[in-house]
């Protein structure tokens, strides 16, 4: 039986604006996302029995059908009428429940991954329709690099991100933010701050990350930093170490912070590690997904 083993990149957001709500329920948002080098490794083989199995080296995660890789796994499964099972293997390094789309991510490779391993041959485009059935981060996951989404998430168009010279801080706080009452305690009718993306992506494109990390806004901080004083404590300590800017990701609790040193990245890790312990320096990634090899 084959097997391929893949990783699958996290995402930070430079901005999220939340422009109003559907009817059914979902948030109309606008924000620029960019993956970076941090990544979980998924490994897939095939098992002669009708199954679908998951393990993995965090308890943090369900190993069931809860899970947003089983339910990847089973939409290609049903759909494309695959009567081999499969056993998948998360390596967990991205934060779980840290506004970094980790399950997203998963997802992703788990479509990219049995796609190959299936020989099914479909494109990264009809993957991206199909992960929109999983999760609105999903489709950007499989593609990576730097996008303005739209919509719920869904519409992507894709821009010039980070250069790989930035170098990025990134701290999850050790506690838990429920995307619904972040985004339920959003005031849409009074949110003062809102990103100029048509700016920042103009930043991006001219390679001016100072005036773009200066100029970053996430629309949810104001509601997650209430509720958790760590976030302002984390940007605190970041631009104390020469931050050029920094901000929350999605709706928290993780910060990042953007460097064009790397010596001042490492050691605004080295202070934040006095009070928190999921801490990484890491870089730009122009990927999303990305087969590590195919095994037989």
């Amino acid at each position: 039986m084959s097997s391929i083993e893949l990783k699958s990149r996290a995402k930070i957001n430079l901005s999220i604006d939340v422009l109003g709500k559907r009817e059914d329920g979902y948030h109309l948002v606008e924000m620029i996302m960019q993956t970076i080098d941090l990544y979980d490794i998924i490994k897939i083989k095939e098992i002669e029995i009708d199954e679908i199995n998951i393990k993995s080296n965090s308890s943090d995660i369900p190993l069931n059908e809860n899970n947003i890789v089983y339910k990847a796994a089973k939409v290609l499964k049903d759909q494309f009428n695959v009567k081999n099972g499969v056993e998948m293997f998360i390596e967990k390094n991205i934060p779980v429940a840290a506004g970094m789309a980790g399950g997203s991510s998963n997802a992703a490779a788990v479509l990219v991954g049995l796609n190959k391993l299936w020989n099914l041959n479909l494109s990264e485009v009809r993957l991206q329709e199909i992960g929109l059935k999983l999760g609105a981060d999903v489709p950007f996951c499989i593609s990576g690099s730097a996008a303005l989404a739209q919509g719920i998430g869904e519409e992507l168009t894709y821009i010039k991100g980070l250069s790989k010279d930035t170098v990025i801080l990134v701290c999850k706080p050790n506690l838990f933010v429920s995307t619904k009452d972040v985004y339920e305690g959003l005031d849409l009718q009074n949110i003062k701050n809102r990103p100029d993306n048509k700016f920042l992506i103009e930043c991006l494109k001219k390679g001016n990350i100072n005036l773009l990390a200066t100029n970053m806004v996430n629309v949810l901080e104001s509601v997650t930093s209430k509720m958790h004083e760590e976030i302002k404590d984390i940007e605190k300590i970041m631009l104390e170490h020469n931050a050029l800017g920094s901000m929350m990701s999605g709706s928290g609790p993780t910060v990042f912070g953007l460097f064009d040193k790397e010596e001042d990245a490492l050691n605004g890790k080295g202070e934040l590690l006095k009070k928190y312990n999921q801490v990484y320096v890491v870089r730009s990634s122009e990927k999303g997904v990305e087969i590590n090899g195919e095994f037989n």
